[in-house]
């Protein structure tokens, strides 16, 4: 819960930082994204150590700093589980991006879907078109939620 409200903070200290300092965000976006995040992951309920993937799709929505699109996630160490969602992105700074995206899970031992939540956190350093950096999830599904600290590289286009 305490990282929920840290990425809440985040976002609206960085929107009223935006609004008052002038000129700083002079860079535009690409109008479309192809993320990867590869990233180790911890469930917290079960207290164990995975690895997982993550790729998303998103296209900014023209003279705003929002994007909207799809994406995928799956865990490949136990516990398995695949999640499809929608991509709620924003950008409010130049290198920064929080994406919000509600979906739903299906666990490889149960056919069930569940909903899952996922937001995450992202800073990029430009490579050309890609972009490299850190990102951090925090994941929920009914069953547990897993954090993650991993990479993340976008192709912009």
């Amino acid at each position: 819960m305490r990282i929920l409200f840290l990425l809440i903070f985040l976002t609206t200290s960085s929107k009223i930082l935006g609004q008052t300092v002038k000129g700083v965000d002079t860079h535009e976006h690409n109008k479309n994204e192809i993320g990867v995040s590869i990233s180790p992951a911890y469930f917290v309920n079960e207290e164990v150590w995975t690895f997982a993937m993550h790729i998303h799709y998103t296209r900014i929505i023209p003279k705003t700093k929002f994007g909207i699109g799809a994406s995928f996630e799956r865990i490949v160490l136990d516990p398995k589980h695949s999640t499809f969602g929608l991509v709620f992105a924003y950008y409010p700074i130049e290198k920064l991006s929080f994406a919000l995206s509600p979906g739903l899970t299906f666990e490889d031992a149960d056919s069930t879907a569940f909903f899952a939540l996922h937001l995450e956190a992202t800073y990029g350093f430009e490579v050309g078109n890609f972009h490299v950096g850190p990102a951090f999830e925090f994941a929920y599904d009914p069953n547990d939620y897993h954090l993650s600290l991993g990479i993340h590289v976008g192709y912009g286009f």
